[in-house]
């Protein structure tokens, strides 16, 4: 059977025969994929003209909300998933790992797209630039969606995660996607579409699915669309290629080989706790999903002295390690994502017989459990062992249960075995030592996407040498594809044009919605502070002082608070200071009586101050000193699902000759009037 691709608002399946996907575990065929026939242009334009208004018509907090609805709609049906996931090989833990961690990823965007996007439309990136002195032309940068469409190819290791983790920032951007997945794997990913689709929350055309090849879609992209793979350098450097891409400036992501390694501290010695930690991480991120990581450890590098004593620790770890059918409870690794992919590490493993030994393992052969060893893409962990200047270790992954221990004899020269694989998407450091720790990271993190440090501080906690983390950076130099595939808001951007906006005050708090230094303000007979979310509006002002700062001031504020620094205190030391020259009041006594000027002390629709952000004191405050507050709306930001939202004020604390003494924004949570 022919799964069905959703293109052009239906499901609809291609003709012809179609490649077939087999079940990892019996070698039996599942389903097949074809998208001949379908029209892939006409998919493009959906998604451009249905798919893209449908999202820029909402705000970041409100596609945050839908992916927070989505996450919870597969996460009632993960046991679907899990289901189909075996049939890749996977065991009860790796299909955890993926469709937990997938959803997983689309929660982590969920709560950053609240936390730190806009309630509108229009990021605002960076501080306001002034561009004249008398501040009447502002610049700054302003990031809106492309108006295209994010075409994500998949692999294969990864079904659930790898889809979810590429949608999940193109939607909170406001851009729709494309999912192809790979083929091995491609019925569990067209499972995980048809829950996504059917669930009928997203808006129609914000995610389409192929289930397939890409076919003519390429020849069909613009300057305004994206392309993010995951897979093979090979591949890669075919699709980065293509002659649309290159001619219409495609931008194009790619996540591909990565040969990463682990590093031993030379402290941790054998029955240390690091040293037993580096055991068992290796030995996990060679069984975890079979080895078929894109972040699994391919490189072990332990100092030479301690070779041997790692290599048995690993072989012990590894003997006991059941092999077999993943829904048999006893099995602690399933089966390779199928036959292919077997033959595929074994033809690595070949290209690496000639420099380095089997330790452990037999790559021809391997006892299973509850399964057919030859039907099932099953293989033996392997461990080798091979000298550090051999070349195909440095060069060749294979993609499978496969590491290879390579002892070194000084940091300089595992830094340099680090970098010989070309840029990796993960690298690790288990060590008790700072000192060795930071000299690895500092000279291994221009060839590494992201560096743990474990050590048996943070082992509890640690997600591991080979987890990606939606809230951090994924991706890696050179080899590894020179892309960053998430990464929190940084993911987000990705899909966005920066673009530098220039004009005056006025001007550019129009276009964003977000109040900027010059631009007009205000004032009103009702005190902001007595409206509700609601009533307030950008620009809304209140004006607090003077007031007259004494010696006595300072002295009850030092007494009373404890603060007794010399420039508030001693007047002889302060005449020193090349800053002050005389006696000056404490900043934070400015701040808390310019809270005092313009505060309205009634219970009202402000409920709470939580922070101020950009605190600055610029000019300093001395005795008999006349203070005034400015303190205007800057930018407000409702909060969906909550009686109340957040309000951004600008603080400017003036002298008696309208110098700014301190600037800085504050927090505050008000009330809607409905709430």
């Amino acid at each position: 059977m022919v799964l069905d691709s959703y293109v052009g608002g239906r499901w609809q399946s291609g003709s012809g025969e179609g490649r077939p996907m087999f079940d990892a575990v019996t070698g039996e065929e599942v389903d097949r994929l074809s998208t001949e026939g379908l029209d892939l242009a006409g998919a493009a334009s959906h998604a451009r003209t249905v798919g893209g208004p449908a999202l820029r018509e909402l705000s970041f907090h409100q596609r945050a909300s839908l992916l927070k609805a989505l996450a919870g709609h597969l996460r009632e049906h993960r046991e679907e998933l899990y289901a189909l996931s075996a049939r890749t090989g996977a065991t009860l833990g790796d299909s955890k790992f993926d469709v937990d961690g997938g959803i997983g990823v689309l929660a982590a965007y969920a709560s950053k797209g609240k936390r730190e996007l806009p309630a509108g439309t229009v990021l605002v990136e960076g501080d306001v630039e002034p561009l004249s002195k008398d501040g009447s032309f502002l610049g700054s940068h302003v990031l809106s969606p492309l108006r295209g469409v994010a075409v994500q190819v998949n692999a294969y290791n990864f079904p659930c995660w790898g889809p979810l983790e590429k949608f999940a920032p193109a939607f909170l951007a406001g851009v729709p996607s494309i999912v192809k997945p790979a083929t091995p794997t491609g019925f569990l990913t067209a499972g995980l579409m048809r829950l996504v689709v059917d669930s009928g929350l997203l808006p129609e055309g914000s995610v389409q699915f192929l289930a397939g090849s890409v076919g003519d879609l390429f020849d069909h992209l613009t300057e305004q669309d994206l392309v993010s793979f995951t897979g093979s350098a090979s591949t890669a450097r075919q699709l980065r290629t293509h002659p649309t891409l290159v001619r219409r400036a495609v931008r194009f992501t790619a996540e591909a080989d990565s040969l990463n390694c682990s590093i031993l501290g030379p402290d941790a010695t054998p029955g240390s706790p690091e040293f037993d930690l580096y055991v068992k991480q290796l030995v996990t991120e060679m069984t975890v999903k079979a080895g078929q990581k894109c972040t699994a450890i391919r490189r072990a590098l332990v100092p030479a002295e301690h070779l041997d004593a790692v290599a048995e620790a690993v072989i012990a770890r590894l003997s006991r390690i059941v092999v077999g059918n993943p829904n048999n409870p006893d099995v602690r690794m399933g089966a390779l994502a199928g036959l292919e992919q077997r033959e595929e590490v074994r033809r690595s493993l070949k290209a690496l017989a000639d420099d380095a030994r089997v330790l452990y393992g037999d790559p021809d052969h391997v006892e299973v459990t509850d399964a057919d060893a030859e039907r099932g893409a099953f293989l033996s962990p392997v461990l080798l062992g091979a000298d550090p200047e051999s070349a195909a270790v440095h060069e060749v992954e294979a993609f499978g249960p496969v590491s290879t221990l390579v002892g070194y004899t000084s940091t300089a020269q595992v830094v340099d075995l680090a970098a010989r694989g070309q840029g990796s998407l993960a690298g690790s450091v288990v060590t008790g030592d700072p000192d060795f720790a930071r000299e690895v990271v500092l000279g291994a993190a221009p060839w590494h996407g992201r560096m743990l440090v474990l050590d048996q501080a943070d082992a509890k906690s640690s997600t591991g040498h080979g987890s990606p983390m939606p809230q951090l950076v994924h991706g890696g130099p050179g080899r590894a594809g020179g892309g960053e595939e998430m990464g929190g808001v940084r993911g987000v951007k990705h899909h966005m044009q920066r673009t530098a906006l220039q004009g005056s005050p006025d001007m550019l708090t129009a276009v964003t919605g977000q109040w900027f230094p010059g631009s007009a303000r205000t004032t009103t007979e009702v005190h902001p502070f007595r409206k509700h979310l609601e009533e307030l509006r950008v620009g809304d002002t209140v004006v607090g002082g003077p007031r007259r700062v004494t010696e006595a001031d300072v002295e009850h504020f030092a007494e009373f608070t404890g603060d007794t620094f010399y420039a508030h205190m001693d007047a002889e030391a302060a005449a020193q200071n090349p800053f002050f020259g005389e006696r000056v009041a404490h900043g934070y006594l400015v701040v808390s009586f310019a809270a005092g000027l313009f505060v309205d002390p009634a219970p009202g629709p402000v409920l709470a101050n939580f922070g101020v952000d950009s605190l600055r004191f610029l000019t300093p405050v001395k005795f008999d000193d006349e203070l005034t507050i400015t303190l205007t709306a800057k930018q407000i930001t409702p909060r969906d699902t909550a009686a109340y939202g957040e309000v951004r004020w600008d603080a400017d604390v003036t002298n008696q000759n309208g110098d700014s003494v301190a600037r800085y924004d504050v927090l505050t949570l008000v009330a809607k009037q409905d709430g």
